[in-house]
């Protein structure tokens, strides 16, 4: 087959278990993180979740979120779906919490009034972006803005669980709240379902500080301490059920099996150095990235083209006959069907991300004819652990997984940096749901 014409261009938490207190809204920082050291305040948090939308994890990992409302300033809850997920899906979760609050403020005063969650709890975009990376502003996007630009010298922590278009929104719309941000993203399967957003925040935002956690969250789930209690299946049984109204909402999801992948972003505020991501967390440890790979080929990529895991593979075909009234393409792998972006260039550009390293088969299906039917496929491979010593002048502020095959879990890069915390952090999650159950002595 003849070599393809193509470019590769970078445009590219021994701690201890987080020690429940009983006394009445007592805090102490040699427990927790959560307490920002220089003016005694919480760290300000906006989670961005996909609940509801294409996997109930998010369900579990919100209840893991309102356990520790008291030690955080949630002052957003966006929805941020690709699929069915609603702002109702986040209200439901509330609704379980507002049963279980005449416990929890018995441990603490600082447990946030359900009505008070509600009030902050916002409706993110519902469509998935164009290839331009952006579409209109939101109720979410523009949450995102009025807290940043509170008169508030404290960071701005922003946990995205889902679809990045929110975030990308925001900093479009207002980019001087870009110094008052910091992200934890989990990447990976969102990345895949929303690559366009992504990579209008890499190309345009590269001076961002953010977390990129492609695969490192699975440590929440994969590996580490697995033995009868500890398992995905056994300590929801010992632990969280008959809990209270949130234990018992957490065992409907994924039938009472733990998976939590959101998780390890709050888990980073609670045991980790906001500061410095290197350095060992609950959340996870990373390193600073390597330029962001993005490929672009300007055919129908072949198996003798290779891509990382985890990057943005982008396909630019000339289009050179007359074009419908309405154009149409669509670039089918696996379960996605990827809209192409028909530009002023004159090519139609399809953006896919893969979160696994095998082959993958392409067709595009289109009413344009010279774009119907044609094929390509693009052997994918894991991070090299080289690219962990090439951190980015691009990016000076993003950090991603690292790719040392000792920190790996099966495949997945850097998870067993938050795997081999699993007893701490499930230990004290056990002492945060139990609390639901029981009024403090």
């Amino acid at each position: 087959m003849t070599p393809i014409k193509k470019s590769f261009f970078p445009t590219i938490l021994f701690v201890l278990s987080f020690v429940v207190l009983s006394s009445c809204g007592t805090k102490s920082k040699s427990h927790s993180n959560t307490i920002n050291e220089e003016n005694n305040q919480a760290y300000r948090v906006i989670v961005s979740s996909d609940i509801g939308g294409t996997d109930p994890d998010d369900f579990q990992s919100m209840i893991h979120l309102f356990l520790y409302a008291d030690t955080l300033d949630i002052e957003g809850i966006i929805s941020s779906p690709f699929g069915p997920g609603k702002k109702e899906h986040i209200l439901n979760v509330i609704d379980q919490y507002e049963k279980d609050y005449p416990n929890l403020k018995t441990y603490s005063d600082k447990y946030p009034s359900a009505d008070s969650l509600r009030h902050i709890t916002k409706q993110g975009a519902e469509e998935v972006v164009d290839y331009s990376g952006i579409g209109k502003p939101s109720e979410g996007s523009e949450w995102i803005i009025e807290c940043a630009r509170k008169n508030d010298p404290r960071p701005l922590y922003v946990l995205v669980w889902g679809g990045i278009e929110d975030l990308a929104q925001a900093l479009h719309d207002a980019p001087d709240i870009l110094p008052k941000l910091r992200v934890y993203y989990i990447g990976g399967p969102n990345k895949k379902w929303t690559p366009d957003a992504y990579q209008y925040v890499a190309d345009n935002h590269p001076d961002l500080w953010i977390i990129e956690s492609n695969a490192t969250y699975r440590g929440w789930f994969t590996g580490g301490d697995q033995s009868t209690e500890w398992s995905n299946t056994g300590f929801p049984e010992k632990y969280i059920s008959g809990q209270g109204a949130m234990a018992d909402f957490f065992m409907t999801q994924l039938d009472g099996t733990i998976k939590m992948g959101d998780t390890p972003s709050l888990a980073w505020l609670l045991k980790g150095d906001l500061e410095d991501p290197s350095k060992p967390g609950w959340g996870g440890q990373y390193v600073r990235a390597w330029d962001r790979p993005h490929y672009l080929f300007t055919e129908m990529p072949s198996a003798t083209d290779s891509i990382q895991e985890f990057s943005i593979l982008e396909i630019a075909l000339s289009v050179e006959n007359d074009l419908p009234q309405n154009p149409e393409a669509k670039l089918l792998v696996e379960n996605q069907a990827l809209a192409g972006t028909f530009t002023e260039d004159g090519t139609v550009r399809f953006r896919f991300s893969p979160k696994s390293d095998k082959i993958f088969k392409f067709k595009i299906e289109s009413n344009v004819a010279e774009l119907n039917g044609k094929l390509g496929e693009v052997t994918v491979f894991i991070p090299p652990p080289y690219l962990a010593e090439q951190a980015s002048e691009k990016y000076p502020n993003w950090w991603t997984d690292d790719p040392n095959t000792e920190l790996m879990e099966g495949k997945h890069i850097g998870a067993k940096t938050v795997s081999k915390w699993r007893k701490e952090f499930l230990t004290d999650f056990a002492k945060r749901i139990h609390r639901c159950a029981n009024t403090a002595e």
